[in-house]
Protein backbone atom coordinates (compact mmCIF):
# COMPACT_ATOMS: atom_id res chain seq x y z
CA UNK A 1 0.00 0.00 0.00
CA UNK A 2 1.28 3.31 -0.81
CA UNK A 3 1.93 5.54 1.86
CA UNK A 4 1.20 9.19 1.94
CA UNK A 5 4.08 11.79 3.86
CA UNK A 6 2.37 11.64 7.29
CA UNK A 7 2.79 7.50 6.96
CA UNK A 8 -1.43 6.92 6.84
CA UNK A 9 -2.53 4.89 3.77
CA UNK A 10 -3.68 6.57 0.72
CA UNK A 11 -7.45 6.04 0.34
CA UNK A 12 -6.87 5.61 -3.59
CA UNK A 13 -3.64 3.00 -3.22
CA UNK A 14 -4.33 -0.37 -4.45
CA UNK A 15 -4.59 -3.21 -2.02
CA UNK A 16 -1.69 -5.15 -1.50
CA UNK A 17 -1.85 -8.35 -3.30
CA UNK A 18 -3.14 -11.48 -0.95
CA UNK A 19 -1.99 -14.92 -1.49
CA UNK A 20 -5.14 -16.66 -2.96
CA UNK A 21 -5.88 -20.35 -2.30
CA UNK A 22 -5.99 -22.27 -5.32
CA UNK A 23 -9.66 -23.06 -6.67
CA UNK A 24 -10.41 -26.42 -5.87
CA UNK A 25 -10.83 -28.59 -9.39
CA UNK A 26 -14.12 -29.02 -10.82
CA UNK A 27 -15.30 -32.80 -10.66
CA UNK A 28 -17.44 -33.91 -12.85
CA UNK A 29 -19.29 -37.18 -14.10
CA UNK A 30 -19.78 -37.87 -18.05
CA UNK A 31 -22.61 -40.58 -17.72
CA UNK A 32 -23.60 -41.47 -21.39
CA UNK A 33 -25.63 -44.01 -22.80
CA UNK A 34 -24.52 -45.48 -26.31
CA UNK A 35 -26.95 -46.72 -28.68
CA UNK A 36 -25.80 -48.09 -32.00
CA UNK A 37 -22.61 -46.11 -31.56
CA UNK A 38 -24.25 -42.89 -30.83
CA UNK A 39 -24.74 -41.28 -27.52
CA UNK A 40 -28.11 -41.35 -27.52
CA UNK A 41 -28.10 -39.53 -23.89
CA UNK A 42 -25.19 -37.30 -22.19
CA UNK A 43 -24.43 -34.61 -20.07
CA UNK A 44 -24.42 -32.15 -23.38
CA UNK A 45 -28.07 -33.17 -24.10
CA UNK A 46 -29.58 -32.78 -20.47
CA UNK A 47 -27.92 -29.49 -20.26
CA UNK A 48 -29.87 -28.73 -23.32
CA UNK A 49 -33.07 -29.76 -22.41
CA UNK A 50 -32.74 -27.59 -18.93
CA UNK A 51 -32.47 -24.42 -21.13
CA UNK A 52 -34.99 -25.50 -23.49
CA UNK A 53 -37.08 -26.07 -20.28
CA UNK A 54 -35.73 -22.51 -18.74
CA UNK A 55 -35.74 -20.51 -22.25
CA UNK A 56 -38.96 -22.02 -23.74
CA UNK A 57 -37.08 -22.59 -27.73
CA UNK A 58 -34.41 -24.24 -29.09
CA UNK A 59 -32.92 -21.20 -30.11
CA UNK A 60 -32.84 -19.25 -27.47
CA UNK A 61 -31.32 -22.46 -25.57
CA UNK A 62 -28.70 -23.03 -27.88
CA UNK A 63 -27.54 -19.26 -27.62
CA UNK A 64 -27.66 -19.56 -24.08
CA UNK A 65 -25.28 -22.27 -24.34
CA UNK A 66 -22.84 -20.74 -27.13
CA UNK A 67 -24.22 -23.29 -29.40
CA UNK A 68 -25.48 -22.55 -33.01
CA UNK A 69 -29.25 -23.52 -33.52
CA UNK A 70 -28.06 -26.30 -36.41
CA UNK A 71 -26.27 -28.05 -33.40
CA UNK A 72 -29.06 -28.04 -30.80
CA UNK A 73 -31.59 -28.53 -33.17
CA UNK A 74 -29.63 -31.60 -34.46
CA UNK A 75 -28.73 -32.31 -30.97
CA UNK A 76 -32.43 -32.78 -30.11
CA UNK A 77 -33.79 -34.36 -32.95
CA UNK A 78 -30.88 -37.13 -31.73
CA UNK A 79 -32.20 -37.34 -28.68
CA UNK A 80 -35.77 -37.51 -29.57
CA UNK A 81 -35.22 -40.60 -32.37
CA UNK A 82 -33.33 -42.57 -29.72
CA UNK A 83 -36.23 -42.38 -27.05
CA UNK A 84 -39.74 -44.37 -26.90
CA UNK A 85 -41.35 -41.20 -26.74
CA UNK A 86 -39.89 -37.50 -27.73
CA UNK A 87 -38.30 -35.44 -24.90
CA UNK A 88 -39.61 -31.99 -26.49
CA UNK A 89 -42.57 -30.28 -28.66
CA UNK A 90 -42.12 -27.26 -30.30
CA UNK A 91 -45.02 -25.23 -31.65
CA UNK A 92 -44.58 -23.52 -34.93
CA UNK A 93 -44.92 -19.92 -35.81
CA UNK A 94 -48.09 -18.30 -34.81
CA UNK A 95 -48.42 -15.33 -32.93
CA UNK A 96 -45.97 -15.68 -29.82
CA UNK A 97 -43.61 -17.07 -32.62
CA UNK A 98 -43.48 -20.67 -31.88
CA UNK A 99 -41.36 -22.35 -28.99
CA UNK A 100 -40.23 -25.27 -27.57
CA UNK A 101 -41.10 -27.17 -23.93
CA UNK A 102 -40.03 -30.55 -22.29
CA UNK A 103 -42.84 -33.29 -22.33
CA UNK A 104 -43.36 -35.74 -19.25
CA UNK A 105 -40.79 -37.76 -20.92
CA UNK A 106 -37.97 -35.05 -21.27
CA UNK A 107 -38.51 -33.50 -17.48
CA UNK A 108 -37.98 -37.36 -16.40
CA UNK A 109 -34.86 -37.28 -18.26
CA UNK A 110 -33.56 -34.58 -16.94
CA UNK A 111 -34.73 -35.80 -12.91
CA UNK A 112 -33.21 -39.27 -13.08
CA UNK A 113 -29.74 -38.02 -14.92
CA UNK A 114 -29.36 -35.41 -12.59
CA UNK A 115 -30.39 -37.23 -9.46
CA UNK A 116 -27.79 -39.74 -10.41
CA UNK A 117 -25.20 -37.51 -10.77
CA UNK A 118 -25.90 -36.58 -7.27
CA UNK A 119 -25.87 -40.00 -5.58
CA UNK A 120 -22.94 -41.19 -7.49
CA UNK A 121 -20.98 -38.35 -6.21
CA UNK A 122 -22.30 -38.56 -2.72
CA UNK A 123 -21.15 -42.16 -2.62
CA UNK A 124 -18.02 -41.41 -4.49
CA UNK A 125 -16.80 -38.42 -2.00
CA UNK A 126 -14.24 -39.97 -0.10
CA UNK A 127 -12.66 -41.49 -3.47
CA UNK A 128 -13.20 -38.25 -5.19
CA UNK A 129 -11.47 -36.30 -2.40
CA UNK A 130 -8.43 -38.51 -2.75
CA UNK A 131 -7.92 -38.31 -6.48
CA UNK A 132 -8.64 -34.29 -6.03
CA UNK A 133 -5.79 -34.62 -3.46
CA UNK A 134 -3.59 -35.78 -6.23
CA UNK A 135 -4.07 -33.40 -8.46
CA UNK A 136 -1.28 -30.24 -8.70
CA UNK A 137 -2.39 -27.34 -7.75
Amino acid sequence: MTKSPNDQPRADAPAPAQAQKPARPDVRFRMRIIQDGTIALGPGKVSLLEAVREHGSISAAARSLNMSYRRAWLLMDELNRALASPATVSEHGGQSGGGSMLTPVGEEIVRLYRSIEARAAAVCEAEIEALVKLVKT
